[in-house]
Parts: structure tokens; sequence; C-alpha cells
């Protein structure tokens, strides 16, 4: 979860996060034990991430242009372009090598503090730093959000529309257009990332979902309250099996309803789950990392 950056926090965390592999897996720092490569310690993506992106050369608009261009990259301009990406492609490389082991040296140093410490206490401390995450315990799916409608109980012929045209909620708005998300599934609710980000969209306990199911083999539609939600992903079938799950689950934690005499009005819908299945969630106060684990 942490090596695929489905944790967002800091770098400064990330390398603790690895110091703490470090003793859980070979106990205090030595020149003589076996290093796991960087990968395998921090998530590649964040290294990339700070090279620089690539030039975009605008589109050529005139037809005879196009056509030049094309010939002269089949000759000698198409040999230096070709020379030019090669030379660019080893210097992001050469700057990736370096930003690795800058950051391995930075784990290092902070395994060195660790010194002392038992592998159980490593293992405790790391799951102690991820859990800071208000989304921990959830199974996180990629997914992408393609169009939102009013539910009206069964469609009714209501058209999709694009998601910034209707947007979750009004304090949440998710924006314009198809949009990359984490669909976050846990135990009381299910909520909506940002990739990268720590607070969620919008989220919704299980008793706010009327419905969900697979439109087709690559589309999930999940029916929120008064809205459908429509997302794009390859993995409808784990998303749904998870839900059922927690579904099923939700539903045996239920209370048991008073008995009420027969003159009383009637019970609401026992498929309706407790709304206390869904607190609300603050803010994510994330503390520091500190640099000895220590007491």
């Amino acid at each position: 979860m942490v090596l695929r950056g489905y944790v967002p926090t800091s770098e400064e965390t990330l390398q603790t996060l690895a110091a703490l592999r470090l003793q859980s897996l070979n106990s205090d720092f030595s020149t003589h034990v076996p290093f796991p490569r960087l990968e395998e310690l921090f998530p590649p993506h964040v290294l990339h991430a700070r090279l620089p992106p690539p030039r975009r050369r605008p589109p050529t608009k005139c037809r005879g242009a196009r056509l030049r261009a094309g010939l002269l990259a089949g000759g000698l301009w198409g040999q230096a372009l070709a020379k030019q990406r090669a030379e660019r492609d080893q210097r992001l490389r050469g700057r990736l090598r370096e930003e690795g082991a800058s950051t391995m040296a930075a784990i290092v140093e902070k395994w060195k503090l660790l010194q002392g410490m038992g592998r159980p206490e490593a293992m405790a401390a790391y799951v102690a730093l991820v859990r800071e995450w208000p989304g921990f315990g959830s199974t996180l799916f990629d997914v992408d959000l393609r169009a939102v409608r009013p539910w009206w109980g069964g469609g009714g012929g209501q058209p999709w529309q694009r998601a910034a045209l209707t947007p979750l909620s009004l304090q949440s708005p998710v924006g314009a257009g198809p949009q990359r998300l984490w669909l976050g599934i846990g135990a009381k609710a299910v909520s909506l990332y940002k990739p990268g980000e720590p607070e969620p969209l919008d989220s919704f306990c299980y008793g706010r979902i009327s419905s969900f199911g697979a439109s087709d083999s690559s589309t999930f539609r999940l029916s929120v309250e008064d809205r459908d939600l429509l997302f794009e992903t390859s993995q409808v079938d784990e998303i749904a099996q998870l839900l059922n799950t927690y579904l099923a689950s939700a539903g045996t934690r239920r209370p048991p309803l008073p008995q009420e005499p027969a003159t009383s009005p009637p019970a609401s819908d026992p498929a309706t789950l407790p709304q206390e299945l869904c607190p609300a969630a603050g803010p994510w106060q994330h503390r520091p990392p500190v640099g000895s684990f220590h007491s």
C-alpha cells in the first residue's frame, strides 16, 4: 500500500517508514547486512515526480509543414532528433540515480537512529504511522468518474451528465470532465479521494447507498441517495464483492429495533442502516515524524 503510493503523506514520513522497515528486517544498522533495493523501501513515483516533465513540441498546423517535417524525420534531421532524445534520457536516468542515492542516504541516517529497537516495536511504529491516515484499512481502487445523474429509483431515462454539471455535494465538487480518483471501500463507509490527497472528496456510509452493480464489464454504478455515480474500472467484480461483504457485515451490527405496540406507526425500513455507522470524520491532524522511537 505504501510502495504503491496509496498512503498520501510527506517524503519525510515515507523515509521514516522505510527506516522502520529496514529495522524490522535487519535489526540495527550494519554495513554487513544486505540492503533491499530502494523500490522495495520507498515509492518509486515520488522519485520520478522530482524529474522535469518532458517538453512537448506544439503540433504543426500547416499540412505542407507537416509533410516537410515527415520527410526530414526520415533523414539527417530524424537522426539528430533521435540523438537528442537519447542524450536527454541518459541525463534523466543520471538524475534519477542521484535522487535515489540521496533518498537512500536519508533513509539510512534515520535507520541509524533506531538502534536498539526490536523487530516487534519497529513493526508497531510502522503501523502506527500509517494508521494516522483516515483512509487506513480501506481497500483503494483506481477508478475514472465519468458521469453523475439524478437518481429516480430506476434510471427513468434521465440522461447521464458530465461530473462537473452535478457535483457530488456543494461542499466537495468533483470538478470538470472524467477524473481519475481513488475509490476507498472500508468497513463503515465508501470514500472518494483525489490521488495523493489525504482528505476524501466525499464519503458515503452504507446507509446512504441505495444500490450498486456492474453496467458492463468495465463500468460500475453506485447509487447514493438522490444520485447515480458512474465509474470506469477494470476491477468491477472486486469492488462489487467487497461492497457485498461490508454491507452484510454492517447489517449484522445493526442494533435490534425496539418492540412497538400494534397502534404505533410502522418502523423504518429495515434495509436502511443506522447513520452512526458513518461518523463524521474530522480533518487529518498528521503528527510530524520523530527521529527516534526510543521511549
